[in-house]
């Protein structure tokens, strides 16, 4: 497994560990981890803990995001959409979109690769979380 997604389930795995939603995030420059986050919209009371959030508030100010490539376990949802466009983000890799399909197309329309894996360990762990904790994943989507 890619050693990077490999952080990013680390933090899912975190963010589980807490109570939390297990979805993670890294974002990498240059071969390097410059930011990690998991969803801690439970621990934080915080609508905007969103995994990809989290991590790019733990980069910091990057600057130039040229050349960066964000991980996340799950596909990023229109709000984390959102924030890969604005920074202009130009790859996500993505551990699995078959728990929620995200805005994989958002991103693409606005010429970012998007690189879905589906990974069976990605997948088995928000299959798990939905089964034991429906109202839990129901509110961070929305329903």
């Amino acid at each position: 497994m890619d050693k990077y997604l490999k952080a990013a389930i680390d933090q899912a795995k975190k963010g589980l560990s807490e109570g939390g939603i297990p979805i993670g995030s890294v974002l990498v420059k240059d071969g390097e981890i410059i930011g990690a986050g998991h969803n801690q919209r439970v621990q934080e009371g915080d609508p905007m803990a969103h995994a990809e959030i989290d991590c790019l508030r733990q980069a910091g100010r990057v600057g130039n995001y040229k050349g960066t490539i964000l991980y996340s376990t799950l596909m990023p949802c229109y709000l984390c959409a959102g924030a890969v466009v604005q920074f202009g983000i130009k790859k996500v890799i993505v551990g699995e979109s078959t728990t929620f399909p995200g805005a994989e197309e958002f991103m693409k329309s606005h010429g970012v690769e998007v690189i879905n894996v589906n990974s069976e360990e990605c997948i088995h762990l928000m299959e798990k979380f939905i089964e034991d904790k429906p109202e839990l994943w129901n509110e961070d989507i929305g329903e």
